[in-house]
């Protein structure tokens, strides 16, 4: 086998609450978002995460799994930079790379013994659910946090934080949600804080349009009125 053959097999896939790509973080960290990944049977021993338990913080791998089939090109529109500014595909995070491989670092929290195999929890994702993971990998301080790095984005395009406001019904809406999903509404500000909107509607501070957020198993409906995001509804998901 040549390296232009090299196989990387898919070890696990992880469940978080994006249904969409709309709206999710980022990058990791950006909200707390938490994440279950189970193994494949091929790669489910529970020798394989000994030791796991050692590390706060992990390095995940995986696959850009929806954009396999787009391809990719040298110079791609970066969507914090307004989506009309070409930059070189790897000077950027895009999803649409050559090989299609994206890494996160998240929180660890714990693994747990399911029958004879695991499940890892994790927190901070920013992965679509059912992403496949190929790798993954201790967070090492000494090596990997490099505080006199610099890059050229934090100035020029900071990720937004706007203020968050719940109309009467989304209040009740997310009253009822929480019954089953304790940390949707904490979930809800930290991700429209960010301002999920297309770059060149950032300037916009009011928007008419009617924006949707599949969290879970809901619905999130959003407006911006006067600078601020305002939720309107939280609806349940039609069962497909």
């Amino acid at each position: 086998m040549t390296i232009s053959q090299a196989q990387i097999d898919t070890i696990a896939v992880i469940s978080t609450p994006f249904r969409q790509k709309f709206a999710i973080p980022r990058q990791p960290n950006l909200a707390n978002a938490e994440g279950i990944i189970i193994p494949t049977d091929t790669y489910s021993a529970m020798d394989m995460v000994r030791g796991l338990e050692g590390f706060s913080h992990l390095w995940l791998l995986f696959l850009f799994h929806e954009n396999m089939s787009r391809g990719w090109k040298p110079l791609v529109k970066a969507p914090r930079l307004g989506g009309n500014i070409k930059t070189g595909v790897l000077a950027t995070r895009s999803t649409h790379r050559p090989n299609n491989i994206g890494m996160s670092v998240v929180k660890n929290l714990g693994v747990e013994k399911v029958g004879n195999s695991w499940q890892l929890n994790v927190s901070g994702v920013d992965l679509l659910d059912k992403t496949p993971i190929i790798d993954i990998k201790p967070y090492l301080p000494y090596a990997d946090n490099i505080p006199t790095a610099t890059d050229s984005l934090t100035k020029t395009a900071s990720i937004p934080q706007r203020t968050v406001a719940f109309s009467t019904q989304a209040q009740a809406d997310c009253m009822r949600a929480q019954k089953t999903h304790p940390d949707l509404y904490t979930l809800i500000i930290q991700l429209l804080a960010q301002d999920p909107r297309p770059a060149y509607r950032h300037n916009l501070e009011t928007d008419d349009k009617v924006y949707s957020v599949q969290l879970y198993t809901f619905d999130v409906r959003f407006v911006i009125e006067n600078g601020t995001v305002v939720v309107k509804a939280v609806d349940k998901l039609a069962t497909p």
